[in-house]
C-alpha cells in the first residue's frame, strides 16, 4: 500500500511543480530521494552508553538500525581522536522516508514549544534542506520516562530539484511548516 503522503505527491503535487516552473516532462519535477537523519554523541567519549541510547532513540523513531559514525580527524580541543565513535545516523529512502517525512511535518514539529513555523532560509543551494531538532522526544514514539538525555538531531531532505526556489516548492506543497508562508493544512492534503 502505497504512503498518503507519496500518493499526495504525485497527485497533487508534481503537477503544480510542473504547472508553476514550466516544465516539459513529468521527470523533471523535483522530488525527494532520501532523508538523512544524523545525530553528533559528542559525550560518546567519556560515557560509552550515549552512543547505545542515541542507537536506539533513532531506531524507535526511524524504524531502520542506524550506523555509527567515526571522527575522520583528531581535534585536541575536543580530546577527539581519529576513528573514535561519535555519532549515528540513518539514511531512510522508499516508504520509511515518506513515512518519517509525513511524522516530521504533522506531528513531531508542530509538538515544538512555541512554534511559529521553519525557517524556509536553510536550503543548500542545490534544493536540499537541512532542519536541525533540539530534542528527540519530540517524535510521540520516544518515552520521555526512558530518555537518558535530550539529544538533538539534524534532518536533511535531500531532492533532485535544480534550486532552492523548486526546492522550497516541493516541501512547501508537501505540507512543509515553513515561516511565513501559507501552510497546506495536513487534513487538505489528504482529502482528494
Amino acid at each position: 500500500m502505497m504512503h498518503a503522503l507519496k500518493k499526495h505527491y504525485q497527485d497533487n503535487v508534481r503537477q503544480a511543480l510542473i504547472d508553476r516552473f514550466s516544465y516539459s516532462n513529468i521527470m523533471q519535477a523535483p522530488r525527494v530521494t532520501k532523508v538523512v537523519v544524523n545525530v553528533g554523541v559528542g559525550e560518546a567519549l567519556d560515557n560509552a552508553r550515549a552512543l547505545d541510547a542515541a542507537v536506539e532513540d533513532i531506531m524507535t523513531i526511524t524504524g531502520q538500525r542506524p550506523v555509527i559514525t567515526k571522527a575522520r580527524k583528531s581535534i585536541a580541543a575536543f580530546k577527539l581522536r581519529e576513528g573514535r565513535q561519535i555519532g549515528v545516523k540513518v539514511t531512510l529512502r522508499g516508504e520509511r522516508m515518506w513515512a518519517f517525512l509525513d511524522r516530521l511535518m504533522n506531528v513531531a514539529l508542530p509538538r515544538t514549544r512555541d512554534f511559529r513555523g521553519i525557517s524556509n532560509t536553510a536550503f543548500d543551494g542545490r534544493g536540499n534542506y537541512t532542519l536541525g531538532l533540539r530534542e528527540q522526544i519530540l517524535f510521540p514514539e520516544i518515552e520521555y520516562d526512558k530518555v537518558d538525555k535530550v539529544r538533538g538531531m539534524e534532518v536533511s531532505i535531500v531532492t533532485t530539484a535544480e534550486s532552492d526556489e523548486e526546492g522550497r516548492e516541493l516541501l512547501r506543497l508537501m505540507g512543509m511548516p515553513f515561516q511565513d508562508v501559507e501552510v497546506v493544512s495536513a487534513t487538505a492534503l489528504y482529502e482528494h
